[in-house]
């Protein structure tokens, strides 16, 4: 329980409407995008990095565990504190500090809509590469916690690719900032072990990005199959032609017809998985790489080849895939969002385990995924007000996250470890680079205040510390 002499002290610091603590308004606060739950004590929105600071002595004064959230879009469980104590929201902290079109950067709070970078410099001709699905939604902060992807990553690169500096709040409240707006400043990469790092070693309170120009032409193509294993197939022939196209993202036929059915996107309602290709740079190399395009997915059984014929279409295309979890919800009422990756010659085999997992668990398994660069995401649907359901999801969840291991691949790719795939770690790593990992952690972390409870399994981590049990009743 929180100290009345705290909440005092943080009326005084941040005024009576930056901090909540009624058991109505801390529900909100609860959950993110995945499956789990816990409440914190209370929630503050601090509008300043010095406020952060107050804020984090403040809860190093009196021990309390403090994790930090941005939009709530993530997917697995990283802004969820499961120590209960002080969530930090930073929606507040919303600003755009600077546009330096000159440098092709930009310096950001993290409460700032990943949306919205793009929105402000787009009359420019330049955008902000990283795109998650979630992105009118998502806030950089998020993105940078947990090294966000998004379709057109493949070309571009994921979050750690595009932030040069950040200025940090560590455990004792100390402010310090770490790269910048230069391109290779020397000493460690301390931007590329924050990045990604689920809010563990301290708070991201400003955030310099890279730019990225316009480019001349985009092509939006979209391939048409019978079979989702040829559709997997395609995926490995494009690459063995040489050709990186923007995005590559692959939707089987469950998901399409979701989709089509909410967003009239222009979907085939009877085929069984599309390819979803953009292609971007100077004209005549995208005209030539299209015609590449069609001749790889035609070798392998492509039924149709279509090419946007102008930009309305080519959105309406993209906002079938933006919006696909949303028309997941009209289907059913709980779904489950994995975050695999395989190697790219191995989608094939993996969609055939897929399948088989789920009809040995008697669930609908959905697939839509940045096929390119072999990171998927089945959605598994399920009720969690049916007893078991949320256990056999999960279950299903960690076999095809096991089966990515054993095929050489990882068990995320953007979405982080959190707490839902913490124990499957001890099957990625081996113990000496748990130790190296949990070494970091105490560094910044000795006391086990930031975020605790993730990324690192039980017996390696802080869990077994501050760990408050979770059980289906009070997950859902």
């Amino acid at each position: 329980m929180i100290a009345r002499e705290v909440r005092e002290e943080l009326v005084r610091l941040l005024g009576p409407r930056n901090l909540l603590d009624a058991p109505e308004d801390l529900v909100l606060y609860e959950y993110d995008g995945g499956v789990d739950k816990h409440r914190p004590e209370m929630v503050v929105f601090p509008r300043t990095t010095a406020e952060v600071s107050a804020i984090v002595k403040l809860t190093a004064k009196h021990g309390i565990p403090i994790v930090g959230r941005g939009a709530g879009t993530g997917l697995s469980g990283g802004a969820i504190p499961r120590a209960g104590g002080m969530t930090v929201s930073f929606s507040r902290m919303n600003r755009i500090l600077e546009l330096d079109l000159k440098n092709e950067r930009a310096v950001l709070q993290p409460g700032v809509v990943n949306l919205d970078i793009t929105l402000a410099v787009q009359g420019d001709k330049y955008f902000y590469a990283p795109d998650p699905s979630s992105q009118r939604a998502c806030t950089i902060g998020g993105n940078v916690a947990e090294n966000a992807g998004g379709p057109h990553t493949l070309a571009y690169g994921v979050t750690t690719n595009h932030v040069l500096g950040l200025e940090l709040v560590l455990l004792d409240g100390s402010i310090v900032r770490i790269g910048g707006k230069e391109t290779d400043l020397p000493g460690l990469d301390l931007v590329g072990l924050f990045t990604g790092s689920e809010g563990t070693m301290g708070f991201v309170t400003e955030i310099t990005v890279r730019l990225m120009r316009a480019p001349e032409a985009v092509k939006t193509c979209l391939a048409i199959y019978d079979t989702a294993l040829d559709c997997g197939r395609t995926v490995a022939e494009i690459t063995a032609r040489a050709i990186t196209p923007a995005a590559v993202e692959m939707l089987d036929g469950v998901m399409l017809r979701m989709v089509e059915e909410a967003t009239h996107a222009g979907y085939p309602m009877d085929a069984e998985a599309v390819l979803l290709i953009e292609l971007e740079g100077l004209n005549e190399q995208v005209e030539e790489q299209v015609e590449q395009i069609r001749e790889a997915c035609a070798a392998c059984n492509a039924r149709e080849f279509r090419v946007a014929k102008s930009a309305e279409e080519r959105d309406l295309l993209w906002k079938g895939r933006k919006n696909a979890f949303g028309a997941v919800g009209r289907v059913s009422p709980f779904y489950y969002v994995q975050d695999g990756v395989v190697p790219r010659t191995k989608i094939a085999p993996t969609l055939e385990f897929i399948k088989g997992v789920s009809e040995r668990y008697g669930l609908s398994i959905s697939n839509i995924f940045h096929a390119g660069d072999g990171n998927l995401h089945p959605i598994i649907l399920f009720d969690a007000r049916k007893p078991g359901d949320t256990d056999r999801a999960k279950a299903a969840g960690d076999e095809i996250l096991n089966f990515c291991i054993s095929v050489g691949g990882s068990i995320t790719g953007e979405h982080g470890v959190g707490m839902e795939k913490m124990e499957l770690m001890e099957n990625l790593f081996s113990p000496d680079s748990l130790d190296m990992i949990k070494a970091f952690k105490n560094l910044f972390d000795p006391e086990c205040r930031l975020n605790p409870g993730k990324v690192l399994p039980t017996g390696r981590g802080c869990m077994e510390i501050r760990h408050k049990p979770l059980t289906e009743a009070n997950m859902l």
